[in-house]
């Protein structure tokens, strides 16, 4: 098939596919951008005179392609009785295909102005793109001045840890323009920093402005980890100035291991330097009570999602609420727990049997908190969230109290302070170092929570639902 013949195919099978779509209230952006992008890249290489170069073909591809064209060019020329009823036909192509492209460029334009959904991660791009990098971290060393910290350190993560966050806290992609769902930001006085896996090596290399930025290819021969990383950049400060590096980090999305691997790191680097007493060569403020730094900065940030939840009705969830609860408190017998924490969010979708729609937008799951002791059941969250009658009823009937989002730290102070045998049991790996830092050292049982493995074993009905 000639590309002329190929570009007639496309333009036509893509404007049939956008007049049935309109008839339908939905159209997706993806398949709006697939169809843009095929039309505009043919229409390109089809527009041109008959010998350029088509101009969606790599460098070294035209090139070549130019090569050919103009050998063909010189031979249509040489032929006299040929170049008629050739330029005719190509002629005639190439005019069906601009109508076709034509007819589709319309369509496309009014399918534009009826969109009306656009997805947070766009919204957050384009505010990410809107100012320049060395505008953004001009106002974050800034911020960082003024609240004392010579580091800033600006993870993928929400305070439940997800992998997929609302946008209210894509504050990495904000700050660095890079959107991978994985990677660390660090700001320091003079540097910035982005640690991220072999997954977004090429992605970050594109959008991260290099003038300002430095990739940091994790796992790659020397290049260190975070830990070591600021491990150093603490003895060299400390050896300079004799005053601690002061490392600012928001408490509530950061894992509590991290925080644990940072400290354990600091120590370390200490007890290598000269001197009978290891020095405090740095500490970790969490800026407690003051915003966070990428928020202070940041312009029309999103509001925190407060979608209603949706019952999971038991035919597919398969065993009750106050069954998952009876199962769990045996566990916290034999562990000799008096309250467990759940923080991610799959935990809570599946002890509570609730969905939600519209928090994370790939994942039916919504922002909360759990807390269950011996003699209560508590559900953090916004009250947005349980507002339907459905809803409401479910968490009634199940003994479940709906406690504001913000109190999950005093309530989990409150409950050590009740008793002093009282113990905790919170996994520090799926855990916020907010949660984690206010259990004393003997009152806590780091361990995998019960929720993780009674997922992984499907009774029949979710079985069949699979």
């Amino acid at each position: 098939m000639t590309l002329s013949s190929l570009a007639i195919t496309v333009a036509a099978t893509t404007s049939a596919t956008l007049k049935k779509s309109r008839n339908s209230k939905k159209f997706s952006t993806l398949a709006l951008f697939f169809v843009a992008t095929t039309a505009s890249s043919a229409a390109r290489a089809f527009s041109s005179s008959s010998s350029s170069t088509p101009t969606f073909l790599p460098r070294h591809h035209q090139q070549r392609s130019s090569l050919l064209s103009s050998s063909s060019h010189s031979t249509l020329n040489n032929n006299n009785s040929g170049s008629s009823l050739t330029t005719s036909i190509v002629g005639k192509k190439l005019s069906l295909t601009r109508r076709f492209f034509s007819s589709t460029q319309q369509i496309i334009e009014e399918e534009k102005e009826q969109l009306v959904v656009v997805s947070e991660m766009d919204e957050v791009k384009a505010a990410a793109m809107k100012t320049s990098a060395a505008e953004k971290l001009a106002l974050m060393r800034q911020k960082m001045e003024e609240n004392g910290v010579d580091v800033y350190i600006i993870p993928s993560d929400d305070p439940h840890l997800s992998e997929y966050v609302p946008a209210a806290y894509m504050r990495r992609g904000y700050l660095t323009d890079f959107h991978g769902s994985a990677g660390t930001a660090l700001v320091t006085k003079d540097e910035a920093y982005l640690w991220t896996d072999s997954r977004y090596f090429n992605e970050a290399t594109l959008r991260l402005d290099a003038d300002h930025w430095t990739l940091m290819k994790q796992g790659q021969p020397k290049v260190p980890t975070i830990p070591k990383f600021l491990a150093n950049l603490a003895t060299s400060h400390y050896s300079a100035d004799s005053k601690p590096l002061k490392v600012g980090m928001d408490a509530y999305v950061h894992a509590a291991s991290f925080a644990k691997e940072l400290n354990e790191a600091f120590d370390g680097a200490a007890k290598d330097m000269e001197g009978d007493v290891p020095p405090a060569i740095a500490a970790i403020d969490t800026l407690d009570g003051k915003q966070n730094v990428v928020d202070s900065i940041w312009e029309g940030r999103p509001d925190l999602p407060k979608n209603p939840f949706v019952v999971h009705p038991m035919k597919y969830a398969g065993m009750s609420v106050q069954d998952k609860v009876t199962k769990i408190r045996s566990e916290m017998t034999e562990k000799k727990a008096t309250m467990t924490v759940f923080s991610a969010l799959d935990d809570i979708a599946y002890l509570f049997n609730v969905r939600c729609m519209g928090d994370v937008e790939t994942c039916p799951i919504g922002i909360a908190y759990a807390t269950i002791s011996k003699d209560e059941v508590s559900l953090y969250c916004d009250p947005e969230k349980v507002a339907p009658a459905d809803v409401s009823e479910h968490m009634k009937e199940a003994g479940v109290s709906v406690k504001p989002y913000g109190d999950i730290v005093s309530d989990i102070e409150s409950h050590l302070s009740a008793e002093k045998k009282n113990k905790v049991w919170l996994d520090n790996g799926r855990s916020n170092y907010a949660l984690s830092r206010v259990i004393p050292e003997a009152a806590l049982i780091d361990a995998q929570n019960p929720v993780t493995a009674m997922k992984g074993c499907k009774n029949e009905a979710e079985m069949e639902g699979m």
